[in-house]
């Protein structure tokens, strides 16, 4: 992997313990607008940790595709995955 592990570790382990939590709200039966809040925090920090490892993979490894096949495929990789990511 192209990307900081640092920064992707601890984005990684800080939606951890948010989802942790979250689990505990479920378990207190707490008020489902602040759980959903939660979730969206979550998910905002797993879109930030993947964009880190997405352009650490453009500025890495596509850019550094040796052959015009290569670089091809991996751009395929990327527009099928911003697909994904898109819908």
């Amino acid at each position: 992997m192209m990307a900081d592990k640092t920064q992707v570790s601890k984005l990684l382990k800080t939606a951890k313990g948010q989802i942790e939590g979250i689990l505990r709200m479920i378990e207190e039966d707490r008020y489902c607008i602040d759980i959903s809040n939660q979730i969206m925090s979550t998910q905002a920090i797993l879109k930030k940790a993947n964009t880190v490892v997405l352009t650490a993979h453009c500025r890495g490894c596509v850019a550094d595709a040796r052959t015009d096949e290569e670089k091809a495929e991996k751009v395929d990789e990327m527009v099928e995955l911003l697909t994904k990511l898109l819908k």
